[in-house]
């Protein structure tokens, strides 16, 4: 039975998670591949460290640069965004061990995909597969269907007091 994680929440560390599966597999010669929604930049350290751990580590981003505006995303992001999971459809047909849609639940939540062609992924999925959720606000259909659901609570942050994003912890 394919396995289903579900990270979600207003607070950090959804994505981390899911890159903290992604290493712990990795290290077992396991294949991961990673989908980012709405992010596009090259800069952060999951996009760089997968040279390093080659062939076992793919990412690959569908979205821009900047920040999607999340109450008026634009054509081009929802064009991403569709393109993004028709990618992660094709993905399903590689023997890998773990399927990560990184920011796939804020994206579903803004209008950028249905949550059906989510949940139509996950039934398509090879059944050893782990497939992670990550992103706020996730649909309670991916809650139900998930075998493991962690929400993240904001309680206390840096950029409560002002502190800018640091290389190596935020990105």
């Amino acid at each position: 039975m394919v396995r289903v994680h579900v990270y979600t929440g207003d607070g950090e560390g959804k994505t981390l998670t899911a890159l903290g599966l992604a290493l712990r597999n990795a290290g077992h010669k396991y294949k991961v591949v990673i989908v980012q929604f709405m992010k596009g930049r090259k800069d952060v350290g999951e996009y760089k460290v997968q040279k390093m751990l080659s062939p076992y580590l793919k990412l690959y981003q569908f979205g821009k640069k900047e920040f999607v505006n999340l109450d008026k995303p634009n054509e081009s992001d929802i064009f991403a965004a569709k393109k993004g999971i028709l990618f992660a459809k094709k993905i399903l047909k590689e023997k890998i061990k773990v399927l990560i849609l990184d920011e796939v639940n804020l994206a579903v939540a803004i209008g950028l995909l249905k949550k059906e062609d989510v949940l139509s992924l996950i039934d398509d999925a090879p059944k050893d597969m782990l497939v992670i959720l990550t992103g706020r606000n996730a649909p309670e259909e991916f809650i139900n269907k998930a075998d493991l659901v962690t929400v993240m609570n904001d309680v206390k942050h840096p950029y409560d007091k002002g502190v800018k994003a640091v290389k190596g912890i935020e990105y």
